[in-house]
């Protein structure tokens, strides 16, 4: 990568945008070749501003993957779109990714509307080309019309990674001139302890069915660290004693399937053998205290 250290290097920091289920966290994950966000089904899966580093001949991007924007008066849909606001504010470039099989809607409509402004810095990556009813086309139009004909489209599949190199050479050329900001090796500057919270909030909220995703969060207790083992005591902590439960799971079965899954995924981002003691308790309604939410979603 010695490149790297050449100079007429571009470095810049790019929001995604996008509305729930896009596919934002597993384009990020496909441009960083790293697992860098979860993901899931389940809509706004993302809460915090999570940043991908992406390392080329041409530079550096620094990726900023923010919740999906969707309408909701709940106080924690507000915090979110705080998140995304502020990384707006702060970019130097925008990624606007769309789904290619959805039709564009109100919420697509007040998106387009937040960024018409930024049009010249925005790129639009089309995504799930691969799905049935994907439709380029539309989607294109509806950039050009909502935001600005100028905007450049790209056609990508994140599950593939189709089309993305096309648009990482896209977003490079727009980014400003400057020297990369983080070591060629790094592709994410998220903490340990974030991580962890984030790999194990992923596997319980994809085994987890109905509303309960959304009314869960992952609390680390303990961290101790030696040169070859990390032992963490973490707690998944739900708004209700009866969600406790579901949690557990019968004997015991879900949360021992939870703790093995996320040692599973947690093996492959780090070198250490880790010891994870998972426990379940209660923050009753902690989606409408503000000091939690601001604890959880604006400490990263």
């Amino acid at each position: 990568m010695k490149d790297l250290k050449c100079e007429g290097l571009r470095c810049g920091f790019a929001a995604i945008v996008g509305r729930p289920s896009a596919g934002k966290s597993t384009l990020l994950n496909k441009m960083c070749g790293e697992k860098v966000a979860i993901v899931s089904s389940v809509p706004q899966t993302t809460r915090n501003a999570i940043r991908g580093i992406v390392n080329r001949k041409p530079g550096q991007l620094i990726f900023i993957d923010t919740p999906g924007r969707h309408s909701s008066q709940k106080k924690i849909n507000k915090k979110l779109m705080d998140v995304s606001k502020r990384a707006l504010e702060e970019c130097d470039l925008v990624l606007y990714v769309l789904d290619a099989s959805r039709a564009p809607g109100n919420e697509e409509e007040e998106i387009a509307s937040l960024l018409k402004p930024l049009a010249d810095k925005t790129i639009a990556a089309i995504n799930k080309m691969d799905v049935s009813g994907a439709d380029f086309d539309r989607a294109k139009e509806f950039v050009s019309l909502s935001l600005n004909e100028s905007v450049k489209c790209f056609a990508v599949c994140a599950n593939t990674g189709d089309g993305v190199e096309e648009l990482l050479n896209a977003l490079f050329e727009i980014a400003p001139s400057g020297d990369i900001l983080y070591g060629e090796d790094y592709y994410t500057d998220q903490d340990t302890s974030f991580r962890i919270c984030e790999i194990i909030r992923e596997q319980a909220i994809n085994r987890l069915r109905q509303e309960l995703p959304h009314s869960l969060y992952v609390d680390i207790a303990d961290m101790e660290k030696n040169e070859s083992k990390l032992w963490v005591r973490a707690f998944i902590i739900v708004e209700r004693e009866s969600q406790k439960g579901m949690v557990v799971g019968k004997g015991g079965e879900m949360i021992k399937t939870i703790r093995l899954a996320s040692l599973k995924e947690l093996k492959k981002i780090f070198d250490w053998k880790i010891d994870l003691d998972l426990r379940v308790k209660t923050g009753k309604d902690w989606r409408h205290n503000d000091h939690t939410l601001k604890r959880i979603i604006d400490r990263f």
